[in-house]
């Protein structure tokens, strides 16, 4: 079974910026990834949050608590292939 990721989505930067310095603040792991195209809809913002599956629940915790502005939380299989373009 593939490992889940999930796709925090935002209408601006502005707003996936602020809840990227939320998180670290709060110790919560997440990076900065593409939205992919599946998800995007029509969503200006190409910038989402990726946040692995084991801490979404605390991300989700930590947005509410904080009133952080968000679009959506999209869950989907994991998307990074690792081994892509290694050729050493």
């Amino acid at each position: 079974m593939a490992a889940k990721s999930y796709y925090i989505l935002f209408a601006n930067y502005t707003h996936g910026l602020a809840l990227q310095a939320l998180l670290k603040r709060e110790g919560l792991e997440s990076r900065i990834a593409p939205t992919p195209r599946a998800i995007q809809g029509e969503l200006s913002c190409g910038m989402s949050l990726l946040v692995k599956e084991e801490h979404i629940e605390a991300v989700r915790a930590c947005i509410e608590r904080n009133q952080a502005v968000h679009h959506s939380i999209v869950e989907m299989e994991n998307q990074i292939q690792p081994n892509r373009n290694r050729f050493c």
